[in-house]
């Protein structure tokens, strides 16, 4: 047993194992260290520490200020988000779930990733025809009714900036194709509260979950075949659902309007 894990740490790499001890050494007490205070929790020298630190500073992982390091924003969007939304999840999936149970449709939770709705939960519909999108999908922000909800927290300077380089027109209609037209779409959808998006024979209403701040932090949807969601009255009911869900959450998190 001794021989095989001397074995396995020969495939170790010090340097990748030390890097990440650092990125661990923050958390939501620990917002800043010195480079002194990392070499001293670590065990090892400044000298030993200075190429990891500048390395994660270069790639975005630490930012450092004067003489502090904290982390970077790249922590988060690199993968870090889908743990760091773990909580939101958790907060969310009774909710969803029980909103699943009284109306036998598919409901989803996302957040955004830059231009990317990032699906996290799916409340999974059981019936035949269901939309059930996996949990890790991304699907572009300004095609999908949850995505647009999530881009509802930006004005049009935001969405100006975030949209600089990315081209509108190479996406389908119904989906804006300009950012003067994004612009308007996201308006409109923030005044509404809430989207319905068709696509592929199926309707989805999302709106928008808010935490403590009052930011749009995440976005939830009901999805369904459209036979079911064009029945009368239908989609007046599932919205009214929709809302409440949103609001129980939304509470859940903290926000109080």
């Amino acid at each position: 047993m001794m021989e095989t894990a001397d074995k396995d740490t020969d495939y170790s790499v010090p340097a990748l194992a030390r890097g990440l001890s650092v990125l661990g050494l923050f958390n939501a007490q620990v917002r800043s260290l010195g480079i002194q205070d990392i070499a001293e929790q670590l065990g090892v020298s400044t000298s030993a520490i200075y190429r990891i630190l500048f390395t994660l500073t270069h790639m975005g992982y630490l930012n450092k200020r004067n003489t502090q390091y904290e982390l970077g924003a790249r922590v988060i969007s690199d993968g870090f988000s889908y743990l760091a939304s773990r909580d939101i999840v958790e907060v969310a999936m009774t909710h969803l779930n029980e909103l699943r149970d009284k109306t036998s449709l598919s409901c989803h939770l996302s957040i955004r990733e830059h231009t990317d709705s990032l699906y996290l939960y799916r409340a999974f519909a059981a019936q035949r025809l269901s939309v059930n999108i996996p949990v890790g999908t991304r699907i572009a922000c300004h095609c999908t009714a949850m995505g647009r909800m999530l881009l509802t927290e930006l004005d049009d300077r935001r969405l100006a900036a975030l949209y600089q380089h990315i081209r509108l027109d190479d996406y389908p209609a119904p989906a804006p194709r300009t950012l003067p037209e994004l612009q308007a779409t996201i308006s409109e959808d923030r005044e509404r509260g809430w989207v319905l998006h068709r696509s592929d024979y199926s309707t989805a209403i999302a709106t928008s979950i808010k935490d403590h701040t009052g930011a749009v932090t995440a976005a939830i949807n009901l999805s369904g075949p459209d036979a079911v969601m064009d029945s009368q009255g239908a989609q007046a009911r599932f919205q009214d659902l929709l809302m409440a869900c949103r609001e129980r959450i939304s509470e859940s998190l903290g926000y109080r309007e």
